[in-house]
């Protein structure tokens, strides 16, 4: 459904963030971008979504492919027309508006309003939290509501993929758990192809049909989630596990340095 391949994105005519970048994401799977921060993991979607002109970012080089088409020329809101929805790090809703309204706002491009009332109803099922507060400001919904209302409200939009920037971040462990159960039943409930970015490895390889490991603007491997997980450099970079399968401790480590054949 998607595929990038050799892009370059440079911010500001200067700086260089993604150097060859290539990747492929197969329709009606779930496929994990993983990578520690400024590996430029969120810098991938935004190119994806045609989010990098705002911040005077520019894919310099490569082809992004959506369904067949090249769409890294396309304004943003051509994109999503195209069914591409990006779910921002940090959540990013309306908080002035009701949680209701926010779903409304998801579904703006859809012609059809008896649909839209239908797929809100959808919506509920999936995060009943948020039909008990359908109606409250949605600036006053925790942190982890806020993210259902995110995903909520990019399903509203009807797309074939969805892109997933940190879903995780800065929600308590049991809650996490649950989104991320969601987004798989998502998946296989309506057949919604997902890309999602993540530092929480662990998870996304839980939840994912295939996985990228970013650094440095590069992809540095790839594999499904049991390769990955069998990998003794991923296991101790990024699952915090050695090779007996404890976790490690750096407490008394000086210097904390990648093994050469990781980037070989």
């Amino acid at each position: 459904m998607l595929s990038l391949n050799n892009i370059e994105v440079i911010y500001n005519d200067v700086i260089l963030v993604l150097k060859g970048m290539s990747m492929a994401v197969p329709q009606g799977k779930i496929v994990a971008l993983l990578g520690s921060n400024g590996a430029g993991k969120s810098t991938t979607l935004k190119a994806v979504s045609g989010l990098l002109k705002p911040e005077d970012g520019e894919v310099t080089d490569g082809s992004i492919v959506f369904e067949d088409t090249e769409i890294q020329n396309l304004d943003a809101a051509d994109i999503v027309r195209r069914g591409i929805f990006q779910v921002m790090e940090g959540r990013r809703v309306f908080e002035h508006l009701s949680t209701e309204e926010n779903l409304i706002a998801g579904g703006y491009t859809r012609k059809d309003r008896q649909a839209v009332k239908r797929d809100i109803e959808q919506v509920y099922e999936y995060f009943p939290r948020l039909a008990d507060r359908r109606h409250q400001t949605a600036g006053y919904l925790s942190g982890g509501e806020q993210q259902m209302l995110a995903i909520g409200r990019a399903l509203m939009a009807k797309p074939k993929l969805i892109m997933l920037d940190e879903p995780s971040l800065g929600l308590a462990p049991l809650l996490v758990r649950e989104i991320f159960g969601i987004i798989r039943r998502i998946n296989e409930e309506q057949g919604t192809t997902i890309l999602l970015v993540e530092q929480n490895a662990r998870l996304a390889l839980d939840v994912a049909d295939y996985a990228y490991i970013m650094e440095n603007g590069r992809i540095v491997l790839d594999g499904t989630p049991q390769t990955l997980q069998d990998n003794a450099d991923v296991r101790e970079f990024y699952l915090g596990l050695n090779e007996v399968g404890t976790r490690k401790s750096y407490r008394d480590v000086k210097h904390y340095k990648r093994r050469k054949r990781w980037l070989s």
